[in-house]
């Protein structure tokens, strides 16, 4: 996402790889002959799913990592067990050990190492509203991981995906054109290059894994797992794109790490 927000727009890299994403399972589900309308029970999940953590937790975080680092953006925007944990004890009834419990403070720590008023400077505007979009995304998820888990699609995952990323590209398209004018792309192969992993691979495929899982382990369980992607994409973006975290960005990497090590299960 980084690398190819140098050669588009935020909101239309988000609508590109929902529209790609979306193309690709209809031609594998039309190729299994397993194209379905969605059945009434599961219009709630693909609403959700489509609007709140494909269309909105993507765009938040497109339009963020234009303001900020991709280590930091990674790390801000999976942080939902700090949502998903409270939530899932006190409204749903999951049993909280004392461990996981400790893991979710040092999870906590972690974020307020990333906010601390050293590492952001509080008088610039878009610096301090990428780092609100990114907790704002990681709430959106949170709900999604708690639908998934508590509000029970009638359909499977791997069906409902394309119906939701069908959604998703169908309210960014427009809004792209609107906030952003004609499609922004500058047509390079390192944008394809970009879409073509992001489509099929990250979009069509991980958002599937993912929701799939979702509906399988306890909401507290599968959002303290996630919090592997940022860890993956802090490195990444150590290798890749040559950042050099701060203290501040190490330190919290490191108590979030040590407190999904605590939350997990055997």
């Amino acid at each position: 996402m980084k690398v190819g927000l140098g050669h588009v727009s935020p909101l239309w890299f988000s609508a590109s790889r929902f529209t790609l994403g979306a193309a690709c399972l209809f031609a594998w589900q039309a190729w299994r002959g397993e194209v379905r309308l969605p059945e009434r029970a599961d219009l709630p999940v693909v609403a959700s799913i489509g609007l709140l953590q494909m269309m909105l937790f993507t765009a938040l975080g497109a339009v963020a990592m234009t303001h900020l680092p991709a280590g930091r953006s990674a790390i801000l925007s999976y942080t939902t067990p700090i949502w998903v944990l409270p939530a899932a004890l006190l409204l749903f009834g999951e049993r909280i050990g004392r461990r996981r419990w400790i893991g979710i403070g040092l999870a906590g720590l972690g974020v307020l190492a990333l906010l601390n008023p050293h590492a952001i400077d509080w008088r610039d505007g878009p610096i301090v509203g990428a780092n609100a979009m990114l907790l704002a995304a990681s709430a959106a998820w949170a709900l999604c991981i708690l639908h998934l888990r508590y509000g029970r699609a009638a359909s499977p995952a791997i069906r409902l995906a394309p119906w939701q990323m069908l959604l998703a590209a169908a309210v960014l398209t427009p809004l792209a054109r609107v906030v952003e004018g004609p499609f922004t792309g500058d047509g390079t192969g390192t944008l394809w290059a970009c879409l073509a992993f992001v489509g099929p691979v990250a979009t069509a495929f991980c958002f599937c894994a993912v929701n799939a899982a979702s509906a399988r382990l306890p909401a507290s369980a599968m959002s303290t797992l996630m919090l592997a992607v940022p860890v993956a994409g802090l490195a990444f973006s150590m290798a890749a794109l040559r950042e050099s975290p701060g203290p501040d960005l190490i330190l919290g990497a490191a108590a979030i790490v040590l407190g999904v090590g605590l939350s997990a299960r055997s």
